[in-house]
């Protein structure tokens, strides 16, 4: 996938529009929640998350993945931190 198609795919699947978020390296952040979906296209790094159940998610640059709303889970950026699109519902 990329960038154009992610874009077009979010909108297509009633996401708001996508923005660029980035961390730092080696950011952990705690298990938490959110009230929204979201679906996610990595620009450049890397970054994990680890879902309560155990599924755990590496994504790297050029991929992308998607977690329902309320799904707990923790997020652990990789040693070159991590840039991304997020697109929430």
């Amino acid at each position: 996938m990329d960038e154009q198609t992610f874009r077009d795919t979010a909108a297509r699947d009633g996401y708001a529009e996508p923005v660029i978020v980035e961390w730092d390296a080696d950011t952990f952040n705690d298990s938490h929640t959110h009230d929204f979906a979201a679906r996610i296209f990595v620009l450049a790094g890397e970054m994990t998350v680890v879902c309560e159940d155990g599924d755990t998610r590496t994504c790297r640059t050029g991929d992308s993945n998607e977690l329902a709303a309320e799904v707990r889970h923790s997020e652990r950026i990789g040693p070159d931190g991590v840039r991304f699109l997020v697109a929430r519902k």
